[in-house]
């Protein structure tokens, strides 16, 4: 689904793609009475997830590897809706909308001030330029990524504790799944600020000329955006997820199915599991993005090995 920047932050943060998970949480009576319907759910939203992210690991276009992410965090919106967690589903739509909403701005701000260049192919070395820009999409994509204490870590981490709580084959299924993608999605954001921001300049001599940073009136919406990432998973963790909570006293949950509880009381060392995935996507898109950067040959022979041009064709041809 494409469009002009600005309506892209609005369609894929919080309105038209959003629209399918917010039915199912209205309709969660339904789902409720229907086990096969809830596995059902269960599998393509683990499935979404994991596939969404591995295909944005190897795109070049910037608005479309923030694109992919949506369509992989919307993912974890629907299977997470499959284990009859529905506020926590709704809570990350909400927290997914502040950080993506800023992400797609910070783009259209690049995009904006770099001639209209949209590929990351052609851009690097823009953070001295960019500086706020630079800053918006590092802190949006650490709250996407899960890092602890930004906005996304408090649903994020939430849904997966709660599909390993479940103790079924569903639950794990959704759980590993959903650990691989958010080893894909911390590489590909990486990847994103490495190449545009961080590596040497690919950009033609013009381009970097007449780039300038986007007009104050651009840049302070992006400013609410970025102290909502930050902040606003802490401060509305407990109105939407906590125990108690009257929230979403209108969502139908049978007793049986409910295990925020049991999430709480997990072993740390399970609890931690995503993080250790999340690091090491980190750290995989460091040494081959920014370190193998300065001799290309190193990653073009790589790319062609026997072992990799496989899964390196497979994945960027989606």
């Amino acid at each position: 689904m494409e469009g002009p920047t600005p309506v892209s932050a609005l369609i894929h943060a919080a309105t038209l793609v959003v629209s399918g998970v917010f039915l199912i949480i209205k309709c969660s009576i339904f789902f409720e009475n229907s086990d096969t319907a809830l596995i059902v759910v269960g599998l393509i939203g683990a499935l979404t997830a994991f596939f969404a992210a591995s295909v944005g690991l190897f795109q070049n276009d910037l608005k479309r590897v923030i694109a992919y992410s949506t369509c992989s965090q919307l993912g974890y919106m629907i299977f997470v809706t499959s284990l009859s967690c529905y506020s926590v589903s709704l809570f990350h739509l909400v927290n997914h909308a502040v950080f993506k909403a800023l992400l797609f701005l910070s783009a259209g701000c690049i995009i904006h001030g770099l001639s209209d260049e949209q590929d990351l192919r052609k851009m690097g070395g823009l953070i001295n330029i960019f500086p706020v820009s630079y800053a918006m999409i590092l802190i949006g994509s650490l709250a996407l990524v899960g890092t602890p204490f930004l906005t996304g870590f408090y649903s994020k981490d939430c849904i997966l504790e709660l599909a390993f709580s479940k103790y079924s084959t569903l639950g794990n299924f959704c759980y590993f799944l959903g650990c691989f993608a958010a080893c894909c999605t911390c590489f590909y954001s990486f990847r994103l600020i490495f190449l545009t921001f961080i590596n040497p300049t690919n950009s033609y001599k013009r381009y970097i000329e007449e780039a300038h940073e986007a007009p104050i009136k651009m840049l302070v919406p992006l400013m609410i955006l970025g102290v909502g990432a930050i902040c606003y998973g802490f401060l509305s963790r407990d109105l939407m997820i906590g125990l108690g909570s009257l929230f979403f006293n209108s969502v139908f949950i049978y007793p049986h199915h409910f295990d925020l509880i049991d999430a709480e009381f997990l072993p740390a060392v399970v609890k931690n599991i995503p993080f250790f995935f999340t690091l090491f996507g980190g750290l995989s898109s460091f040494f081959l993005i920014h370190c193998f950067n300065i001799n290309k040959g190193t990653i073009l022979q790589i790319k062609l090995s026997p072992l990799c041009r496989p899964v390196y064709v497979f994945l960027n041809k989606k």
